[in-house]
């Protein structure tokens, strides 16, 4: 690798200029990649809740709806807005009340049911469902709420998926940018605490910056990526990159010492380390990112390909662009030199190898409680529940409720071709099920007072093609609650009884397959990094015995973790069980392996089992401490910042995991040095000298 490290050296200038003129493509590919903020669009296609969207967009032109609470008009008023919400680009239809039937007709002629769900007298708010001709997420259905919502003025409050993935697209396209700056300034500081250069910081974070945006820019490849992984791929990128340049700067300076006179020569050694030490380093990192693909919930593919691309950038601007930034600014770096301020603490390690007893029983007698703990975390998978209360949505969710006792909306797509009578009678079922305020199809609409006859054939076409019928089902129980799962499982009971081929759709059905499926994705994708991760240490420290021992450590932080929300109350999302402990376990596992390294030259230099655990724990913490310390604040503010939960929980959590790691490894696994020191010994390559003592 000397021979790659002079060439860098040798096309500093080159490379930069190179680097910089690339930004230009990757910036266009960033600003043309299309963010995706709806979460049920990456449940797997071949779920009937997927394909029923698809039959409902290809068969009747409809694809998404909006429930709407209109409040302190009158009837007219409200037909003069029927054919003002017509006018809206990608609006299909609207249906109310007066949709049914010419407002001359007497509201007593309608169903009783009907009347009653439809409009509230005491408070004299209408419902009104408004359909799209266009899909749940796509950019013209959020064109069209957004422009809905100026005709009114807060008179007409949007409920539904669509008009919640707007409030979500306005926070983050108002918020993103604040995340990399706050990311990047918490990193500066803990940095300029922590490194002997006032301007090495900012060298840092201008390379790794460069590498975040030719990540961000190449996924224009993708097409689009979800509005989460936009959130956190450049404050993971920077966190989990991070070590790679603190790396390369603590190598350069050790080379200036042996070749004082020549920094070129010190660098390209320091370039050949580098690439030799990082490049293992970060297999793990990517493969923990990787393991991620394995989700039949494609978010986790969409976030773990970006980041797993992302720390591939990271290392490549690491030994290329970064040594180059420092020849170049070499000048200033002399000028701006210090000692650092936060002290050496790298002197604890015969504190711990004496009295590591206390930390091996902390570790047995904290896994277990701490398992269960992290197994039994609720989770939330309503995303308008955690959303700030001014958002409109929020808005239009807590109307619903006050003022019509109403929650989720559903739809059931059945065969055309049943019998009236069945239809009917399905419907009547559908009424009897436990919080089910209106089952709202043709039936529902002429009832037994009002004839065929007087239904708009508009009406007609949008509730039944000739080969669908379709039925709005409105529920009393909010989405992602176990009663209205419950309900949804009675529905489709019913449903198919009539019609095997009938499929019940909509916002509360395909969340439902959403905490299914992504149960199912929490078992599979941790095991899946445990193992890959597994097979790396085994192939990188030769070792049968390591492999267990550094990921058993690691796995016992991400239980504490995610143990402590269980002791604290507090709901997660449920992304955060599934996609934590796979980034904690692949970001910091690397921790681990750095002491693990240190303790092996020590004990195949012939150095004894205490001393070579406390020399590995004296040499490596200062390192550990500012790697945790730089992901902490890279994540930790955005944490505090977000005001999605989503974003803000799984941020608070990885801060929280990066400082966990930090103290198990350099509490419990050398504990587990001293303990299973034999073991390692005769299960691994490279570990004794003939000299070595015991």
């Amino acid at each position: 690798m000397i021979k790659f490290g002079k060439k860098v050296v040798k096309l500093r200038v080159p490379i930069l200029i190179i680097s910089f003129l690339l930004l230009i493509p990757s910036a266009m590919g960033y600003l043309n990649t299309r963010i995706n903020y709806d979460i049920l669009s990456y449940l797997p296609k071949d779920i009937e809740t997927m394909q029923g969207q698809d039959i409902l967009l290809e068969q009747f032109g409809t694809g998404a709806f909006s429930v709407c609470v209109v409040s302190g008009m009158k009837d007219k008023e409200i037909a003069v807005l029927e054919n003002e919400l017509k006018e809206v680009g990608h609006v299909k239809d609207v249906l109310w009340y007066g949709s049914a039937a010419d407002l001359s007709t007497p509201i007593e002629m309608l169903p009783t049911d009907l009347k009653d769900t439809l409009q509230n007298a005491d408070t004299g708010s209408s419902l009104l469902i408004i359909t799209f001709d266009t899909s749940m997420s796509a950019d013209e259905t959020l064109d069209a709420i957004e422009e809905i919502r100026g005709l009114t003025e807060r008179k007409c409050l949007l409920s539904g998926m669509s008009a919640v993935v707007t409030d979500i697209k306005k926070i983050c396209n108002s918020e993103a940018i604040m995340y990399v700056v706050i990311a990047s300034l918490l990193s500066v500081l803990v940095l300029g605490l922590t490194m002997d250069s006032f301007l090495i910081p900012f060298i840092f974070l201008f390379s790794i910056g460069m590498a975040i945006i030719y990540n961000l820019g190449s996924n224009i490849i993708a097409g689009e990526i979800s509005f989460i992984t936009q959130a956190l791929a450049a404050v993971l990128q920077l966190a989990v990159t991070m070590d790679y340049s603190i790396f390369l700067w603590h190598s350069y300076e050790e080379n200036q010492e042996k070749y004082q006179n020549d920094k070129k020569r010190a660098m390209a050694h320091a370039i050949s380390q580098t690439v030799t030490s990082v490049v293992g380093s970060s297999i793990t990192t990517i493969a923990g990112f990787l393991a991620m693909c394995f989700m039949t919930f494609t978010l986790g593919m969409d976030l773990g390909i970006v980041m797993a691309k992302g720390v591939v950038f990271g290392v490549i601007g690491c030994v290329t662009i970064l040594p180059s930034m420092i020849l170049v600014l070499d000048k200033w770096l002399e000028k701006t030199k210090h000692k650092p301020i936060i002290p050496d603490i790298g002197k604890t390690g015969s504190f711990v190898a004496k009295y590591y007893p206390i930390f091996l029983v902390i570790f047995v007698v904290t896994i277990a409680p701490m398992f269960y703990a992290q197994n039994h975390n609720k989770v939330y998978y309503d995303l308008v529940g955690t959303l700030p209360e001014n958002l409109e949505s929020v808005a239009a969710g807590n109307a619903l409720e006050e003022e019509f006792d109403m929650g989720a909306a559903h739809v059931i797509l059945a065969d055309s071709n049943m019998s009236k009578k069945e239809a009917f009678q399905m419907e009547q079922e559908l009424l009897d099920v436990k919080g089910v305020k209106l089952a709202l199809g043709l039936d529902a609409l002429t009832g037994p007072l009002v004839p065929d006859e007087i239904l708009p054939s508009q009406i007609k076409e949008t509730l039944d093609n000739g080969t669908y019928q379709m039925i709005y089902v409105l529920s009393e129980y909010k989405t992602g609650t176990d009663e209205v799962n419950a309900q949804c499982d009675v529905i489709r009971d019913i449903i198919k009884r009539y019609d095997d081929t009938a499929m019940l759709i909509g916002e509360a059905p395909c969340t439902q397959d959403l905490i299914t499926i992504t149960d199912r994705d929490f078992k599979i994708v941790n095991a899946a990094s445990i193992v890959l991760i597994f097979f790396i240490i085994a192939i990188v420290l030769k070792s049968i015995s390591l492999p267990v021992i550094l990921v058993a450590v690691i796995e016992f932080a991400i239980f504490i973790n995610m143990g402590i929300p269980y002791f604290t109350k507090t709901v997660l999302p449920f992304i955060a069980s599934i996609v934590i402990g796979t980034i904690q376990l692949g970001a910091t596992v690397d921790y681990a392996i750095l002491m693990t390294n240190k303790y092996k030259r020590e004990r195949s230099r012939g150095a004894g089992k205490k001393e070579a655990v406390t020399t590995a724990l004296n040499s490596s913490l200062q390192s550990v401490l500012v790697s945790a310390l730089s992901f902490f604040a890279a994540t930790f503010g955005v944490g505090l910042y977000s005001s999605i939960d989503m974003i803000s929980a799984l941020c608070m959590l990885l801060a929280r995991g990066a400082i966990i790691s930090l103290f198990v490894v350099a509490f419990v696994l050398p504990a587990m040095f001293m303990v299973f020191d034999k073991l390692i010994i005769k299960t691994s390559l490279g570990f004794k000298s003939s000299n070595s003592q015991k």
